[in-house]
């Protein structure tokens, strides 16, 4: 086969930490960043939605990885692990399956003494071909029949006052999906930053009556912590967790005011 390709898919808030930097000062040796600014549609209104597929195909091409490359892929962030959930599932969106999360992320990576290296590695490119599953992604539309179709679970992954709509969301106005359940990304990350064990996964999705024989879709703010409730769920053998690219974002620009649940106190 093609090998293993290692990816830091690390993104931060441009005035808190800069990732493309933080890798060349130190990074896994032979690992490449995986861009999230690069790799997605820069034509679209909303954040970091899927790329096209031969957009992606070329990038990740560009990122030596092959239709039969295993691919990991870590990011920086203080939780453990953050963005790279969302290159993992956009990976599986454009048909690869052997792609993987590293546990525990980098931050782990270094407190166990692993190496790590500034000197970056030029991959040898690779041809990618990338099919779009689309059963692993939903669209607004799809998402608003829903709404009254219950044809699919729900589950949000932002924190409970920007779900329940108490607290603003980078100046957004918060609130919900209606029939959407909670579950905060953090729930499934242990305080190390590791991912928690399938026993306690089953049971924070069992908590909440989210049934993983059932369809199942993740939403947030744009589509990023999301795929923490899709890799969460992976873990339990529950591989076909689709996302709502969108997310919240463009719910919030979209969607008919009764369709935004919210326990804000507005005077109207």
């Amino acid at each position: 086969g093609a090998g293993l390709r290692v990816l830091d898919a690390s993104w931060y808030p441009p005035k808190e930490r800069n990732a493309r930097q933080e890798f060349k000062e130190r990074h896994i040796p032979g690992a490449s960043f995986f861009d999230i600014e690069e790799c997605r549609d820069k034509s679209s209104p909303y954040d970091f939605m899927l790329p096209s597929e031969s957009h992606f195909a070329d990038y990740v091409g560009g990122l030596g990885v092959s239709n039969d490359t295993h691919v990991v892929v870590y990011d920086g962030d203080e939780v453990g692990t953050f963005y790279a959930p969302r290159a993992w599932w956009m990976f599986r969106a454009f048909g690869h399956k052997e792609v993987s999360v590293l546990n525990g992320g980098f931050k782990n990576w270094v407190k166990e003494g692993h190496p790590v290296t500034a000197e970056v590695t030029q991959p040898t490119p690779a041809v990618f071909k990338a099919r779009l599953n689309r059963a692993l992604v939903k669209t607004f539309e799809e998402m608003v029949q829903n709404v009254s179709s219950l044809k699919f679970q729900v589950v949000d992954s932002r924190p409970e006052g920007r779900f329940r709509g108490t607290e603003l969301d980078q100046g957004l106005e918060s609130g919900h999906i209606p029939g959407a359940v909670n579950i905060p990304f953090h729930s499934f990350l242990s305080e190390t930053g590791h991912e928690k064990s399938i026993e306690e996964i089953q049971e924070i999705f069992r908590e909440k009556k989210v049934d993983l024989s059932k369809p199942l879709t993740a939403t947030c703010r744009k589509g990023v912590t999301a795929c923490q409730i899709a890799l969460a769920a992976f873990l339990c053998g529950k591989r076909d967790v689709a996302v709502y690219d969108g997310s919240w974002s463009e719910w919030f620009h979209r969607a008919p005011p009764h369709y935004k649940v919210s326990e804000s106190k507005r005077s109207k």
